[in-house]
């Protein structure tokens, strides 16, 4: 297997970066086309609860082309299509979430985001976010620390923030969906703030980017594409992200979560564990990782 050099690393995270900035632009036409021009886009369901859009569609088969273009030995799987299992046997694969965030999308809030991240032997090593109304992009290639862009602005490395203080936390959960763990632990802990927007990759990137402190998402609908990308920024800013019982994330299984998310700048993060297993007492993991 050839090495690959930082450049060949930093040059690869620059076209990911250029690719998500296209295609964000493209999710912000079909954005822009129906929010500000009237003209509907078409919504359909893959469940009661999870709608998919026109525009998620096009920018899906926009990042699958450009990726397959410029990687083409690697395998490929976004939301938008379905999973063909070459993930499991390739070295890499990307991830593509087209528009994570689609109920803010839908309903005409700024909380969406193309997200487009690497797996590496299943362990995530690159991630690209871009936010296209606020264009703010946000970028990490494992052991090269993250980055974020806001507009024309210059670069700057993210961090972390310093809170150690559970009450003091920061946090930031979903706009569409008001989970009632959320607000216990809020309650239990004494947590005044708490923002809503809808992407997860937004919610992690403002926890990298010292903006935010703590997101709990106790539910089990995430995706492997929900987390490839946003968990290398979150990572190399300082920050970690588990499932409710403090593992670490899984990329070589099934294509969901099943137990939940906790993310945090880290320092927070066994306290707020213990304050979810307090609240899951008897509840046993969905995925068993006994002698894994």
């Amino acid at each position: 297997m050839p090495r690959v050099s930082v450049d060949d690393t930093q040059q690869e995270a620059q076209t990911v970066c250029r690719i998500a900035r296209e295609a964000g632009r493209l999710a912000h036409e079909y954005f822009v086309a129906w929010h500000g021009g009237g003209k509907a886009v078409q919504v359909d369901f893959k469940d009661a609860d999870e709608p998919v859009t026109a525009a998620d569609r096009a920018v899906s088969d926009f990042c699958i082309a450009a990726l397959r273009r410029e990687f083409p030995t690697d395998a490929i799987l976004s939301e938008e299509i379905p999973d063909d299992g070459a993930r499991r046997s390739a070295r890499r694969t990307w991830l593509i979430d087209p528009i994570d965030g689609t109920k803010d999308f839908i309903a005409g809030r700024p909380g969406y985001s193309v997200m487009i991240g690497l797996l590496t032997d299943g362990v995530p090593t690159l991630g690209v976010v871009y936010q296209p109304i606020a264009e703010a992009l946000w970028w990490a290639v494992r052991g090269h620390g993250a980055f974020q862009q806001i507009g024309a602005a210059e670069p700057q490395r993210m961090r972390v923030s310093d809170v150690t203080d559970l009450a003091s936390a920061r946090m930031v959960s979903s706009a569409s969906v008001r989970e009632p763990m959320i607000a216990e632990i809020r309650k239990r802990a004494g947590i005044q703030d708490d923002f809503q927007i809808g992407s997860v990759g937004i919610k992690l990137a403002l926890l990298g980017a010292g903006e935010r402190d703590l997101y709990v998402n106790p539910a089990s609908k995430t995706k492997l594409w929900d987390t490839a990308a946003p968990e290398v920024i979150l990572h190399e800013a300082g920050g970690r992200l588990s499932d409710l019982y403090g593992r670490s994330l899984r990329y070589d299984g099934e294509l969901g979560h099943m137990d939940g998310l906790v993310a945090s700048n880290g320092h927070l993060h066994a306290a707020a564990l213990a304050q979810v297993a307090s609240l899951i007492v008897g509840r046993k993991p969905r995925v068993d990782r006994a002698g894994s």
